[in-house]
C-alpha cells in the first residue's frame, strides 16, 4: 500500500460499519461533499423469486442484497446531515458528446426505463419527483462559465430508448432505481435534476465536468454521481462478490485503495492509474460506468476523500470532505 493511505486503512463493508462511517461524515450544509455511489441494477428492483440462474447475482445485487441495504441508509443520512435545496445526479446512463445535457422536466420528471427483456413488473416501477429550472439554469451557467457547452433538455426531447418501446426523455435507471431505495417511490421536497457526462469517456474530461459544477456544492446542491467498480455484461458472474473472479475483485479493491489516499494530487494520479490496471478492462469492456468516479472527484475539488461503503462493485466514495 501507498505510504500516502493510511496504514490502518479499515474499509467499512458491513451494515454496521458503513452507518459508522455515514454517521463520521462532517455535517456542512454549507459545502456537500460530492458522491460517487454505486447504483446498481434493475435487479435491485427484481422481485423475489425472479432471478432465474442469478441467484448468487441476486443474493449480492438484488433488494436484499448488500448494496441495496447501504442504499436504504444512504439516502436518509444525506438529508439529514446536507439538508440539500437539490440533488444534481449524473449516471452512467446518459453520455453526450460536444455538450453537457441538463434535465429540466418541471413539475414531474419522467422515467426512462433504458433497459430490456426483465419481467413485466420491472416496467412498473414507481418513482415521482420534480424538476427545478432555476436549479437547471445555475448548472448550465456552470458550465459555461468553465468553458464548455450546456443546455436544457425538456420533456419534449428524447434521450434514448425505451424498453416499453418508444424513445422517450426522462432520469433513466441509473438514477430511479436506486433512488426508490433512497429516498421512497414519491420524493417531491427536493428537486432532482440529471446532468449528462462527456461520452468520450476521457478521465481528464470527465474530471473537468465535475469541476465544473464543483461550486454548486457550496450553493447547497447535493452531487451524486452514479456507476459500478465493476460491469461486464459479457460475464454475469462478475456482479457477485461470492462468483467473480480474483481479477476482478483485484481491480475493485485497487479502486478503493486508490479513493483513500490521502493526498490530492496523489489520489486524482492513483485513480487515473486504474485505467492501465491489469483487471481494468475485464471488469470494464466499456469504461461507462466507470467514468462517473472522475466526474465525482472533479466535483469533490481539492477536498479529502473517504471510502464510506465498500460494497464490492459497488463502492460508495465522498470527495470534497
Amino acid at each position: 500500500m501507498s505510504a500516502s493511505t493510511s496504514s490502518s486503512l479499515k474499509l467499512p463493508k458491513t451494515q454496521v460499519e458503513w452507518r459508522q462511517a455515514l454517521d463520521d461524515l462532517p455535517s456542512t450544509p454549507d459545502n456537500i461533499p460530492a458522491f460517487f455511489f454505486g447504483h446498481g441494477s434493475p435487479m435491485l428492483a427484481m422481485p423475489e423469486g425472479g432471478g432465474g440462474g442469478f441467484a448468487s447475482v441476486l443474493k449480492h445485487a438484488g433488494s436484499k442484497g448488500p448494496l441495496a441495504n447501504f442504499l436504504r441508509d444512504f439516502g436518509p443520512a444525506l438529508l439529514e446531515k446536507y439538508k440539500p435545496k437539490g440533488i444534481v445526479v449524473f449516471s452512467a446512463h446518459w453520455e453526450t458528446y460536444g455538450e453537457r445535457l441538463v434535465t429540466d422536466y418541471g413539475e414531474e420528471n419522467p422515467l426512462l426505463m433504458d433497459y430490456y427483456g426483465f419481467q413485466p413488473e420491472l416496467y412498473q416501477l414507481q418513482f415521482k419527483s420534480r424538476g427545478d429550472s432555476r436549479i437547471s439554469q445555475r448548472i448550465v451557467k456552470a458550465f459555461q462559465e468553465a468553458g464548455q457547452l450546456a443546455r436544457t433538455t425538456t420533456k419534449l426531447e428524447a434521450r434514448g430508448e425505451d424498453g416499453r418501446g418508444f424513445s422517450g426523455p426522462g432520469l433513466d435507471h441509473g438514477v430511479f432505481v436506486p433512488f426508490r431505495l433512497m429516498f421512497g417511490e414519491q420524493f417531491l421536497d427536493i428537486p432532482i435534476v440529471q446532468v449528462s457526462f462527456d461520452g468520450s469517456l476521457d478521465p481528464a474530461k470527465n474530471w473537468a465536468v465535475g469541476q465544473a459544477v464543483e461550486a454548486l456544492r457550496r450553493e447547497g446542491l447535493l452531487i451524486l454521481s452514479g456507476g459500478l467498480t465493476v460491469h461486464n455484461l459479457r460475464d454475469f458472474s462478475c456482479f457477485s462478490e461470492d462468483s467473480a473472479r480474483p481479477t476482478y475483485k483485484a481491480f475493485d479493491e485497487a479502486v478503493v485503495k486508490a479513493a483513500a489516499v490521502e493526498d490530492h494530487d496523489a489520489r486524482k494520479k492513483a485513480l487515473v492509474a486504474l485505467t492501465s490496471h491489469e483487471g481494468f478492462r475485464l471488469a470494464h469492456p466499456r469504461e461507462d460506468h466507470f467514468v462517473p468516479l472522475y466526474v465525482a472527484g472533479g466535483a469533490g475539488g481539492e477536498g479529502a476523500a473517504r471510502v464510506v461503503a465498500a460494497i464490492y462493485g459497488s463502492p460508495t466514495i465522498a470527495f470534497g470532505l
